[in-house]
């Protein structure tokens, strides 16, 4: 129950960019309606940010999370034209266009046209050598097949290997696709990862064909800032928007470096205990922090991972949903060269690596190239990921053999051997969520259980609708609307 006349106090669960973007918007709507509300953020982590983390050494920007992001989604453009960050906004350099991907030890460039490894121009897309000419006919049959007319969620890979054939899916669109889920294609939602592949088929009746059709109507759409390039990023590193949402959110209380150790539904147990009921006020919710502190809540925003969010919300209502989405464990390994003795001029931004190379890496980003920002003139930067579904272990390696196979790995597909000035490594551990299929059912769900059972719980975040930050502040902001226009 609310206290009448006195603001709701919200208490948001994880710092990170979901928890930040719901608190950031919770602000602005609740200025935006006349509402007053008390906001204390919670994270386990000593600092704000999450998965986000600039490293700034010896001249270089190194992201040791996530590096950039879709330019076309339009949520983090958004908050930073509020935060006034739009001119620390930089785009790829222009010069390293160019994609590759592995093949039979090969680099091979990714065909002109290629959009989320669906070919969107015919010409580019014969010449290639990374599938043979069965593969490429294959792939054109998508121009004749029939829609699928069972409706529902399917795997990605799944779709993908019924409309374009299996060597598109194996080797073109898994390397792509999975390295931002990091995940098993034949397992991961359609309707949770790439709706508009679906809808394309049912649409134009073919997906290759409806591909032609969004690109061109989306370029159209996209604000200026947005039309230089795929991705973007901040010209300080991602932790730009940590800093700035820090800042903005200066009012909040914080509580850091502290785990929430259990939610108590205090109107359940005041119904066993009415002493306890005069004791804790009217707060529909006490959060208990494991360092003994009790927070009284009207609302929680829960943007932890799904692990965690299940363990603090079973005891009250049943989470199925929540144990359904599984994480992958993954590594990167950041290594800084001497110009002068690397030994190779890149004229791209990287490549991607699929899972019938056998190497340790997914992909290695040409960082320095790639991003012009992030790196000395005389040095070069390149970038390494390790680990995805089913191939996890190699994320766990002890650093030197960590080290040892990354450079193994470039050497045998680059010719790389000089030494690193330096190397830094991130594990990321159980960081990437996995959608299984009938995932967005689960969520729809898993929300509405909530609704009656836990009014004023809200769960958002990467767990739940896009896992890439332009994803999780949407949902910030879609879930500060909600959490307000009930209250």
């Amino acid at each position: 129950m609310r206290r009448i006349g006195e603001p709701d106090r919200i208490v948001v669960i994880g710092g990170g960019i979901s928890g930040l973007s719901s608190a950031f918007y919770l602000q602005r709507e609740a200025e935006r309606l006349g509402k007053e509300i008390h906001l204390t953020i919670v994270d386990g982590a000593p600092v704000l940010g999450g998965k986000i983390n600039t490293l700034q050494r010896d001249g270089f920007v190194i992201e040791k999370g996530p590096d950039s992001f879709l330019a076309r989604k339009l949520a983090i453009i958004d908050l930073a034209t509020e935060l006034g960050l739009t001119d620390e906004l930089t785009t790829t350099n222009p010069g390293a266009k160019k994609t590759y991907i592995l093949h039979q030890k090969k680099l091979h460039p990714m065909p002109a046209g290629l959009v989320l490894g669906v070919p969107t121009e015919i010409k580019p897309f014969l010449k290639t050598g990374l599938v043979s000419w069965g593969g490429k006919l294959r792939a054109l049959m998508d121009f004749a097949l029939p829609a699928r007319k069972v409706k529902g969620d399917e795997s990605l890979g799944g779709f993908l290997e019924r409309r374009v054939g299996p060597q598109i899916m194996t080797q073109i669109a898994e390397p792509l696709l999975a390295g931002i889920y990091a995940g098993d294609l034949r397992k991961l939602s359609i309707q949770a990862t790439f709706p508009q592949f679906a809808a394309s088929e049912q649409k134009h009746g073919s997906l290759i064909r409806g591909m032609q059709h969004n690109r061109k109507a989306g370029s159209a759409a996209l604000p200026a800032v947005a039309k230089g390039g795929t991705f973007l990023t901040f010209k300080g590193g991602l932790t730009t928007v940590v800093n700035a949402l820090d800042k903005a959110l200066s009012s909040a209380e914080r509580r850091l470096g502290v785990k929430v150790a259990e939610i108590r539904d205090e109107q359940r147990a005041a119904a066993k205990e009415t002493e306890r009921e005069r004791e804790i006020g009217q707060a529909r919710y006490t959060v208990l922090l494991e360092n003994g502190e009790q927070l009284p809540a009207d609302r929680i925003v829960m943007t932890a991972p799904a692990y965690n969010a299940a363990d603090l919300l079973e005891p009250l209502t049943n989470v199925s949903e929540l144990r359904a989405i599984h994480y992958v464990s993954v590594a990167n390994v950041v290594m800084a060269f001497d110009k002068a003795t690397f030994g190779l001029e890149f004229d791209g931004s990287g490549f991607l690596v699929p899972r019938s190379e056998g190497l340790s890496i997914t992909a290695c980003t040409w960082t320095s190239s790639k991003w012009l920002h992030t790196s000395p003139d005389d040095k070069v930067l390149l970038r390494c990921y390790v680990g995805r579904a089913g191939d996890e272990e190699k994320a766990k390696l002890p650093d030197a053999e960590l080290i040892a196979a990354v450079r193994s790995d470039i050497k045998t597909t680059m010719g790389i051997t000089a030494e690193p000035l330096f190397t830094e490594i991130t594990r990321l551990y159980r960081s990437m969520p996995q959608y299984p299929v009938g995932h967005l059912d689960n969520v729809k769900r898993l929300r509405a259980r909530l609704a009656e059972e836990l009014p004023g719980v809200w769960i958002t975040g990467a767990a739940f609708d896009g896992v890439g930050l332009p994803d999780c502040i949407r949902q910030g902001k879609e879930a500060a609307k909600a959490i307000l226009a009930e209250s």
